[in-house]
């Protein structure tokens, strides 16, 4: 088998990108056997990798954005396939990728064919694996309310809009969290347990997370007196200001006991709980990234 053979996974509302297509005719004329499978409904990401692993494919490609992103590397993962991972940025955020320091057009995307693969870190969620992030609170109804079409116009930006739009919505949740040497309990807006540095269309809330040091960072936002002003702070502030009104930590695993149930979005699948443990599968996946990413630590 010829070792410059890949499989491009890619999802389906992308299938007629053409910028794609150029790129993937690009990667064959300088001599990658690269096949394109397209994804259709639920369970298609994990039904292509397992295809392609058994037919022998050492590298895949994830084509879309973090959701797709995910649901490869979760099943890669669960494969234990000695197989690495390539990742074309296509969705509307691509935050994984952009703290990555992955190229986000897609030829640029491909050449990381040529660079050697790392093993990272995936974060574990009661059996539910994600790549980026597990978020809680205010900061997941944002991204689950964030409607297709405003996306499509106003990209990372739609996030920040519907938040501003939903301010008269929020309401905290009660939690207790431990972890090694770490305990806190009380009244929290959001919550971001990061494998990676961002969520929500760029809002960094782990700016230290690696990717390759078998540790999660927490970031939990306690329920202040001044919501509005805390949620502006949140939602344009950027990092200074996030550190300014949060309490974070970096642990191998943390549990979260939330008494009245608490909705958790893992790269854009939802989960809903009482009670999680979540933890760091340390070098889960190899994934073909940038020498100087920022999320790599020990280069």
């Amino acid at each position: 088998m010829s070792e410059r053979k890949a499989l491009l996974i890619l999802h389906g509302k992308q299938a007629i990108n053409e910028e794609v297509r150029a790129a993937v005719q690009r990667r064959r004329k300088a001599g990658w056997e690269l096949a394109v499978r397209v994804t259709w409904e639920a369970g298609d990401a994990q039904r292509l990798v397992n295809e392609a692993l058994a037919a022998g494919y050492s590298t895949l490609i994830a084509g879309g954005g973090d959701g797709l992103v995910r649901e490869v590397a979760e099943a890669m993962a669960l494969a234990r396939a000695d197989a690495s991972l390539v990742l074309m940025p296509l969705g509307t955020a691509n935050d994984f990728a952009r703290a990555a320091g992955v190229p986000l057009l897609p030829n640029e995307a491909l050449a990381m064919l040529d660079v050697q693969a790392r093993p990272v870190d995936l974060g574990e969620a009661d059996g539910h694996l994600f790549l980026n992030m597990a978020t809680g609170g205010f900061g997941s109804k944002i991204t689950a309310n964030t409607p297709e079409e405003l996306k499509k116009v106003l990209g990372g930006a739609a996030y920040l809009l519907t938040g501003l739009s939903h301010f008269s919505e929020v309401h905290s949740a009660y939690g207790r969290f431990r972890g090694p040497n770490f305990n806190w309990k009380g009244e929290f807006l959001a919550l971001g347990i990061g494998n990676g540095r961002q969520a929500g269309g760029g809002h960094v809330l782990c700016p230290q997370a690696e990717i390759d040091d078998g540790l999660l960072d927490l970031c939990i936002v306690p329920a202040p007196q001044d919501v509005v002003g805390t949620l502006t702070t949140l939602l344009s502030g950027g990092v200074l200001g996030l550190e300014s009104v949060s309490i974070s930590a970096r642990l191998p695993w943390v549990e979260v006991e939330a008494p009245e149930g608490l909705d958790i979005n893992l790269d854009g699948e939802p989960l809903e709980s009482r009670g999680l443990r979540f933890s760091a599968r340390a070098g889960a996946v190899r994934i073909h990234l940038p020498p100087d990413s920022p999320l790599l630590g020990a280069r």
